[in-house]
């Protein structure tokens, strides 16, 4: 009887060893708090910006030749007038197609942006789980919802979070050292 309790005690010590270690981070919080995130919304911004300023020249031609021609377009003969209404057309599609063209890009530019992100912080999370020992570290949000519960001391949200933002961090300091180095 003595060896069947060692036995199972043993047993239940080995079980107790190989517990898998499961956590879950909130995606949403991440993405909103990451500093990676508000660097790239920042330069989306400033990126669009440049696109409103460069829209905006292109439109007060447009409109101080449309301007023009409502004031002067009484007096031109009718061959004129077709001439200037060809060409206010031709710059209202030209303008319309820069601006299909310059939300395209934006888009583009914001979708290889969150691609960038999206693929650091899975590489984070692997590395992370794998230096704190974690079988599983699943991803939830208020959309996925695929953690339906989580006891509350299994939530490493902001632990996650303020180890990302450090690396994030460290990683822009030695960017920004190299490109001094190389301008040297």
């Amino acid at each position: 009887m003595k060896k069947i309790v060692t036995l199972v005690a043993m047993a239940l010590v080995m079980i107790s060893c190989n517990q898998t270690k499961i956590a879950y981070v909130d995606v949403e919080e991440i993405l909103k708090e990451y500093k990676g995130m508000k660097d790239a919304q920042k330069e989306l911004d400033a990126k669009e910006g440049e696109f409103k300023k460069s829209l905006d020249q292109l439109a007060v031609g447009y409109q101080t030749g449309l301007k023009e021609y409502q004031e002067k377009g009484r007096r031109m003969s009718a061959k004129q007038r077709q001439e200037t209404e060809n060409t206010l057309m031709q710059q209202q599609q030209m303008l319309n197609q820069r601006q299909q063209l310059a939300q395209q890009e934006l888009q583009k530019f914001g979708q290889e942006k969150m691609d960038e992100i999206n693929e650091d912080i899975q590489d984070f999370v692997a590395d992370y789980a794998k230096k704190n020992n974690y079988s599983y570290i699943f991803g939830t949000s208020e959309q996925t919802k695929a953690v339906m519960y989580g006891d509350s001391e299994n939530d490493i949200t902001d632990e996650v979070l303020e180890a990302l933002n450090d690396e994030y961090k460290n990683d822009n300091r030695e960017a920004s050292k190299s490109e001094k180095d190389t301008l040297n």
